[in-house]
């Protein structure tokens, strides 16, 4: 048997109590009473009434103002005011303050009966609307929930599959995530270490390099080389709200390619070096056999050019190796203005005969370089000398060296043809010419990558800077001794 809905009365005692209690009873609905405002909060908590019934005046309270209460903490429940007189405001002030009606006098049964069903009815279709919505919203976030587990389990998936190492950390380097490959790279085991400082859980010295270099932006490549020989390149990318990503790839096998490819120049350029020497000296014995006329004097000194050419590509080639395999240690204090002395007395000559102007502009109080001479030396040797020979006639060359913030910056600007933008990129590489290089112009492709090479020895900077038909600019900077 279903159970009747619950009227609460909270009506002062009456012959209009009686009434009510009986219209509401005969009308099938379940009667409670209550006398003051303590037991109709109580009331309002155990019982669960259907509708609140209340007076305008109840045991000294407002009638509007217990109203307001009740349903600023049970907002669907229906409430009806009883009123001695039916005043002009009193429709206005019940509705601003949300009640469902109001009932006075005269009053017949039929007509409490009446504003209690409707009133009822009108809060059970407020009722079955907010259970639809309510549905409704549980479904959208169920479906929502679903779809962020399967985009969650979908990420998961890519993330312990991606066969490169993956750190995500956040703003104080603490890690967020870490895929396998990490794990088994640095043999972290099955271990939880999410929240851990990532210096804490990997104490490589590398790694601590690597965050020490990103903190000052974005790093595209940074070398970890492992105690099992294998060598990582990693890459740090800023993660805007969150933190920054770590990723690494096993560069090993192109590390030994490299290794192969050094060890193979070096073997042939030693091997090289001794019949070169050989047939030179041979060229300079012709002359001593027998007299040579015109035509083969012509043809031996196209064999001696062309045995230096080979010769000095030889050398820079063995320079370059020695360079990068870290043998190159010599340092002692250098001043580069003295060393750049003798560069331009050295191609003073070479500018005279194009009639270039070689324009040194040397600033004040130039400190001292930590730096192997000799090097030095090549460095500016092979910046000048690009410069006078990609030059044409008339042209100018300047040379600058300044002091800045205790580093020494250096300057070859020169008006020749320029270097496309495209190819910029690739100038530094070995054996790498520019495309738009003048005819008769030799070269061997290193010079540029030997400059480097100098340069990164130094712990410094290198970059150049041109435009088709303007001219071109390297930049060089390098610590002060004491810096």
């Amino acid at each position: 048997m279903v159970k009747p809905d619950l009227i609460l009365l909270a009506l002062d005692d009456s012959p209009l109590l009686q009434l009510m209690g009986r219209a509401l009873r005969a009308a099938q609905y379940e009667i409670a009473v209550v006398q003051d405002v303590a037991s109709l909060e109580k009331a309002l908590h155990e019982s669960s009434p259907a509708l609140v019934l209340v007076g305008e005046v109840f045991a000294g309270e407002q009638g509007l103002k217990l109203s307001a209460n009740m349903l600023e903490r049970f907002p669907t429940l229906p409430v009806l005011l009883y009123s001695e007189k039916d005043t002009s405001g009193l429709a206005k002030e019940v509705l601003l303050a949300g009640l469902s009606g109001y009932l006075c006098p005269p009053l017949r049964m039929d007509d409490i009966v009446e504003a209690v069903n409707r009133s009822m009815a009108r809060a059970r279709s407020l009722g079955d609307w907010l259970r639809r919505q309510v549905k409704m919203t549980t479904a959208s976030l169920e479906e929502r929930a679903k779809l962020s587990e399967n985009e969650r389990s979908r990420f998961e998936a890519i993330f312990s599959n991606i066969q490169d190492g993956v750190i995500v950390l956040n703003r104080e380097n603490a890690i967020l995530f870490l895929n396998p490959s990490i794990h088994d790279i640095f043999g972290l085991g099955s271990n939880d270490i999410t929240g851990k400082p990532l210096l804490e859980v990997i104490s490589h010295p590398d790694i601590r390099t690597l965050l020490t270099r990103a903190a000052g932006g974005p790093l595209k490549y940074h070398e970890i080389n492992l105690d099992n020989g294998q060598v990582l390149n990693a890459q740090v990318t800023p993660i805007p709200g969150i933190g920054s990503a770590i990723t690494m790839q096993d560069i090993s096998y192109l590390k030994e390619l490299d290794r192969m490819k050094n060890d193979f120049v070096h073997t042939v350029s030693h091997d090289l070096r001794s019949p070169l020497t050989a047939l030179l000296g041979y060229t300079e014995l012709m002359d001593r056999i027998g007299p040579l006329n015109e035509q083969q004097r012509e043809f031996l000194q196209r064999i001696q050019s062309s045995v230096q050419h080979i010769t000095n590509l030889v050398n820079d080639l063995l320079d370059l190796e020695r360079i990068e395999a870290g043998f190159d240690t010599r340092r002692e204090s250098v001043h580069i203005e003295s060393v750049l002395k003798y560069t331009l007395d050295t191609f003073e000559n070479q500018a005279h005969n194009k009639k270039i102007a070689l324009v040194p502009i040397i600033g004040a109080d130039i400190p001292p370089l930590r730096a192997n001479p000799i090097r030095i030396r090549q460095l500016l040797d092979n910046l000048v000398g690009n410069a006078i020979k990609y030059t044409p006639e008339r042209g100018k060359i300047q040379v600058g060296v300044a002091s800045r913030d205790r580093q020494i910056i250096l300057q070859v600007s020169d008006t020749g043809p320029g270097i496309p933008q495209n190819e910029q990129a690739r100038i530094f590489d070995k054996f790498y010419r520019a495309s738009n290089v003048p005819d008769g112009a030799q070269g061997s492709g290193l010079g540029l990558a030997i400059v480097k090479s100098i340069v990164e020895s130094h712990h410094g900077r290198i970059w150049v800077e041109s435009a088709l038909g303007k001219g071109t600019s390297f930049f060089v900077v390098l610590p002060a001794q004491d810096a």
